[in-house]
């Protein structure tokens, strides 16, 4: 069974389909804590969740008539039923989109006949996480993938572009900078990948918390 928080249809925020219809699936539980976490009631081990199937969920995907799927959390890959889940959604012609935050080795889904699209976070020094990474995932993706990079000060900047060289990830997958909501100015942003060439990296402001409230659920 999967601990379900949450589920609901919006467009996807942010990513290579930002704009798109979406049904968003998201989970309990998270191994890590960020400092700037917008979701953490989701963390929360007494979150109130509804325990659902893969089958039962993937029923209610397809009566929504939306073919995006974004499972998000806290942290998915906690949950020992998402391959199941994935492997029903697949079957009902889903794109699958798992939202992970860096830190849990995904070798076995990225070789999976089934495999979803991973939307990865590397945490960055103002998030407080950056030491519980797993590099190792880097090697496994592919040009629909994206790495994220959630920017908080210039510091996080400086090492987003680091290891962005590091990894070749411009050339290898999508490569996002996203600012902390209310935390850095985007222009700064902006001014950096200008003085500092990157090219192939984009700029993506969190389309949801312009549209509504930042704080809203459900969208």
């Amino acid at each position: 069974m999967l601990e379900v928080a949450e589920k609901f249809v919006s467009i996807n925020g942010e990513g290579a389909h930002a704009g798109e219809l979406a049904v968003f699936i998201r989970f309990r539980g998270c191994n890590l804590k960020c400092s700037y976490c917008d979701t953490s009631w989701a963390c929360k081990a007494d979150a109130e969740v509804s325990l659902m199937s893969a089958k039962e969920l993937a029923q209610w995907v397809k009566s929504t008539g939306t073919h995006n799927v974004t499972l998000t959390g806290g942290e998915p890959l906690l949950q020992k039923d998402i391959p199941e889940l994935i492997h029903e959604l697949s079957d009902i012609g889903c794109r699958v989109e798992i939202e992970t935050n860096g830190s849990i080795y995904f070798g076995s889904l990225a070789e999976d006949k089934c495999r979803p699209v991973f939307t990865m976070d590397h945490k960055l020094p103002c998030s407080g996480m950056e030491s519980r990474m797993c590099m190792d995932n880097y090697s496994l993706l592919d040009k629909h993938d994206t790495v994220k990079f959630v920017v908080g000060c210039k510091e996080d900047i400086i090492r987003a572009e680091q290891i962005i060289n590091e990894y070749s990830l411009a050339e290898r997958c999508h490569v996002f900078l996203s600012p902390v909501f209310g935390s850095i100015d985007p222009a700064d942003i902006v001014e950096y990948m200008k003085a500092n060439k990157m090219n192939g990296a984009r700029l993506q402001l969190q389309l949801h918390k312009y549209i509504w409230a930042p704080d809203r659920r459900g969208v």
